[in-house]
């Protein structure tokens, strides 16, 4: 490793909190496929086992904060926002806001076509730094850079940042304080049938929201939630 490479992967680690004893593991995670596919004497040495490992990690972090933190709520809230959180359209813009794209090992080819800049590669790299940290100083420091990025993209879907529906967000906020689910009720339907408007309420314990107007059934119980949410106060 040359010593500029080696310098730039401590000024890459050192604003994240890695502190990495083997360099070479880090620098392995940044290396893509297409620069070892193009260089014969580095055929194999990419960082898609790190981003295999790195995914499992990441995964467990999600899930046991999630578990912890919502304890009231049932495994399918859970699941949902884990999803949402360790998604390549999760991961890549913090993969940008980190200059991951910046210390990316790319071959010509992909270069040439805009690879440090793909969302697939960028998130990619994002869990193969998070195997290599694993591998490296095992899993509690793995957990705490994880959770530096994980734990505000799920306070955003807690909160309905992240383009998480209505509805799913006022069963979480409703499912802190009861094991109830909130119950939706048509109304009524007004109009012709080519134009018909949906009216429903929804039910949180002894109080009716409503009723919120939509184009369809699943729109109005959307625009019901949303009533909800808003007289709540949440």
């Amino acid at each position: 490793m040359s010593p500029q490479r080696k310098a730039a992967l401590l000024a890459f680690a050192k604003p994240l909190g890695l502190k990495f004893r083997d360099l070479e593991l880090l620098d392995l995670a940044f290396h893509h496929r297409s620069y070892s596919n193009e260089k014969r004497e580095y055929k194999g040495l990419n960082n898609e086992r790190l981003e295999f490992l790195g995914d499992s990690v990441l995964g467990l972090a999600a899930a046991a904060f999630l578990y912890q933190d919502m304890e009231q709520n049932p495994e399918g809230d859970l699941a949902k926002i884990k999803a949402a959180v360790v998604s390549e359209k999760a991961l890549a813009p913090v993969a940008l806001e980190y200059g991951v794209d910046k210390m990316l090992v790319l071959g010509k080819g992909e270069e040439m076509s805009g690879g440090r800049t793909k969302p697939a590669i960028l998130a990619d790299c994002m869990e193969a730094i998070i195997g290599a940290y694993y591998l490296d100083s095992g899993y509690e420091a793995a957990e705490k850079y994880i959770l530096r990025f994980v734990v505000p993209a799920i306070r955003a879907v807690q909160e309905n940042k992240a383009g998480r529906d209505y509805k799913s967000l006022l069963q979480v906020a409703f499912q802190r304080k009861t094991n109830d689910v909130p119950r939706y009720e048509l109304v009524k339907t007004s109009g012709p049938d080519h134009d018909r408007d949906f009216f429903v309420s929804v039910r949180l314990g002894e109080k009716t929201y409503g009723p919120a107007k939509g184009k369809s059934k699943k729109e109005a119980e959307q625009a019901a939630a949303q009533l909800a949410l808003r007289q709540l106060g949440l």
